[in-house]
């Protein structure tokens, strides 16, 4: 993201001028943005006038934001609320939906910018946070091509083809179908990864797929001249898992040598606490917890060292659920604990969501949280 101007008191009013320039500060922005904040930007309204056909005229509006929402697939920020800036195609008080997309500045004002809008707004401006991977995964017959950002995983492309079986007479059709598919994979492959954008593209199947696949690529690449993948060959890795399918994409996260890339990023942060929250779930539960009821009884009682929140509980519309939260991570913070906003758009935010978005490791054990209802 792109600060462009920044005038703001911390935990007062200010506004921020920015310009997102990946899909990754889209998601970003919609965090930002709450019931309530004014939005201005320049946009597209279509304005009838007398008897002549409906214009389309471009125009600045800052709007009351009521609804934010974001379009992963499309990467548009869409707010809809009311104009309160005057001119004279759009009445104060008209309502409209503004649409922010990449390389489109905006500016954001806010009556309160709290510790947590100013996290998001330092990750945003932080060009070291990014943890750009491609990742291959496949199986016989099937590859999901998937990008791996800070905060959001985007599905680039499906590739599907069916594969005969290996025995029998059926051995040649075998052969020309599997090589079709890797064919299939290659194009996808040279159309949706820019090794100028990720760190590293990660080829992940069970059994041998991903070898064979490494193998077709590098000869074609060899006798096609493809000079992408020829002089980046070393930041091809391979991966072993356990199936073609998205939820396998925490077993490429969870690799020593994808971890190693990428140990500097916040993405690899959340997966390692993610996995430590898990692994003391399993040798020492009582060190462990998890859901509103049992986080906020362990921090009662100073107990929790590393809190794991999803940024998904702090876009509650009621304003003093988000406060509830926001003081929380601060509080944890202040007692000497590590708080982990994990993005609900990540393949590790996912994971937490489904244990109730909020979860905590214990520095002592408390076994009387099991006697509690969630």
């Amino acid at each position: 993201m792109k600060i462009v101007h920044r005038d703001l008191i911390p935990d007062g009013p200010g506004s921020v001028k920015m310009v997102p320039e990946e899909a990754d500060d889209l998601w970003l922005a919609y965090n930002l943005i709450a019931q309530g904040d004014k939005v201005m930007a320049v946009t597209v309204r279509e304005t009838a006038s007398g008897a002549r056909d409906a214009e389309r005229v471009k125009l600045k509006l800052e709007i009351s934001v009521e609804v934010v929402e974001y379009d992963k697939e499309g990467s548009v920020l869409r707010m809809r609320g009311k104009n309160i800036l005057e001119n004279e195609h759009v009445k104060i008080g008209q309502f409209h939906t503004l649409e922010i997309d990449l390389h489109r500045p905006f500016v954001l004002r806010k009556a309160l910018w709290d510790s947590l809008a100013l996290d998001i707004l330092h990750q945003a401006s932080d060009p070291t946070a990014s943890a750009d991977l491609a990742v291959v995964l496949m199986q016989e017959g099937l590859a999901h091509i998937f990008l791996v950002g800070r905060s959001v995983t985007i599905t680039r492309s499906r590739i599907e083809t069916s594969i005969p079986r290996k025995h029998g007479p059926a051995v040649a059709g075998y052969e020309a179908a599997l090589n079709k598919f890797f064919e299939n994979v290659l194009q996808a492959f040279l159309k949706h990864i820019d090794f100028n954008i990720v760190r590293c593209a990660v080829i992940a199947s069970p059994g041998f797929t991903k070898d064979q696949f490494h193998r077709h690529l590098l000869l074609e690449a060899e006798r096609r001249e493809l000079r992408p993948i020829i002089e980046n060959k070393s930041r091809i890795i391979l991966v072993h898992t356990s199936s073609g399918y998205k939820h396998s994409l925490r077993e490429v996260l969870d690799a020593p040598n994808i971890m190693n890339m990428i140990k500097d990023t916040k993405a690899a942060e959340e997966v390692r606490a993610l996995k430590e929250f898990f692994n003391m779930l399993s040798n020492d539960p009582a060190r462990a917890c998890y859901g509103p009821k049992h986080v906020e009884v362990a921090h009662e009682q100073m107990a929790v060292q590393t809190l794991l929140i999803t940024d998904d509980l702090f876009r509650s519309s009621d304003v003093a659920t988000r406060k509830k939260y926001v003081n929380l991570v601060e509080s944890v913070k202040d007692m000497g604990g590590t708080a982990y906003v994990f993005s609900s758009m990540h393949v590790s935010g996912e994971q937490l969501g489904q244990l109730t978005g909020i979860a905590a490791i214990l520095r002592f054990p408390l076994p009387e949280l099991e006697d509690i209802e969630m």
